[in-house]
């Protein structure tokens, strides 16, 4: 069974066009537990991931992703030069997961997230639409990715 995510990531480091360009990336360091069980749990190859561009103006849904590797340890947090570096994390005993994304397309326009708050009765309990919500990996609802993937479509 599919299952549909939203994932977050800064267009400055990495956006809907970097990942058309690589075709296939890994979803790297992510340092939140429960976006991490997520990765390591739950996410399965064929998995659709709505890719969210945050931190930028607007923030927004760029295009449409999927998972093309299932959860595994992350390397960069065993490497001291990595940004992404974490001193409990251990090849034996890893701490932080990934996954693997591919690129399936780029919506003609970004969906901003005003346009989703303005469907909020649409998208009622969408979690990226509730205040303060932070998680850079978090389940979406299949009638919700339909409904932003039509929306990005127009």
């Amino acid at each position: 069974m599919i299952s549909y995510w939203l994932m977050k990531s800064e267009p400055s480091s990495y956006s809907i066009d970097d990942l058309k360009s690589d075709k296939n990336t890994y979803w790297n360091g992510v340092r939140n537990f429960q976006a991490r069980n997520f990765m390591r749990d739950t996410m399965r190859v064929g998995d659709q991931v709505l890719f969210y561009h945050s931190s930028a103006e607007p923030p927004g849904v760029a295009g449409v992703a999927q998972v093309s590797r299932a959860g595994y340890p992350d390397f960069t947090a065993w490497d001291k030069k990595d940004s992404h570096y974490d001193p409990k994390s251990k090849q034996e005993n890893p701490l932080w997961y990934m996954v693997d994304i591919a690129f399936v397309e780029k919506f003609p326009r970004l969906i901003p997230l005003e346009t989703l708050k303005a469907n909020e009765k649409l998208l009622k309990g969408m979690p990226v639409l509730k205040k303060g919500m932070r998680l850079s990996v978090q389940p979406v609802e299949k009638k919700h990715f339909e409904w932003v993937r039509r929306c990005g479509k127009k």
